[in-house]
């Protein structure tokens, strides 16, 4: 059985958490369930193992806040001949224990072992780290 593994996306445009579910609020699901896809050119070639368990892990501002849970990939077809990848997610979204990471393009893995913890139930506005200070680490390069 494969491993599992998760994908690391920078959450363009949003200022907080809170940005990311408002604009899911208003950009209704395409899907009945509810499930939200986002949509990258790049195909996951480590596909099994993200599909083994794998999250989602989304970066604002220069910090992992939050992740959702990856249930299919999906092949989208824009009619110009580009095989793009709809990454498939439940649409709860869990915010984790803040981890700054640096700036990059399109998404990395992440293993198991470095993702940030999920906050407690209850507890889902803590931060392990204040916003401004998970920041300063990520503009020095530390996490």
């Amino acid at each position: 059985m494969a491993e599992s593994v998760h994908l690391l996306k920078l959450c363009v445009g949003a200022e907080s958490v809170d940005d990311l579910l408002e604009w899911h609020r208003t950009h209704p699901s395409p899907f009945p369930t509810g499930e939200r896809r986002h949509v990258t050119r790049m195909w996951p070639k480590r596909e099994a193992e993200v599909l083994n368990g794998g999250s989602l892990y989304w970066v604002v501002k220069g910090v992992i806040l939050c992740r959702q849970r990856i249930l299919r990939l999906d092949e989208v077809d824009r009619g110009d001949g580009i095989r793009r990848c709809g990454i498939v997610m439940d649409p709860d979204v869990i915010r984790t224990e803040a981890a700054a990471r640096r700036p990059f393009q399109g998404w990395r893995y992440l293993s198991p072992e470095d993702a940030p913890r999920d906050l407690p139930k209850g507890r889902e506005t803590d931060s392990a780290l204040p916003e401004e200070m998970a920041l300063a680490l990520a503009e020095i390069g530390l996490r």
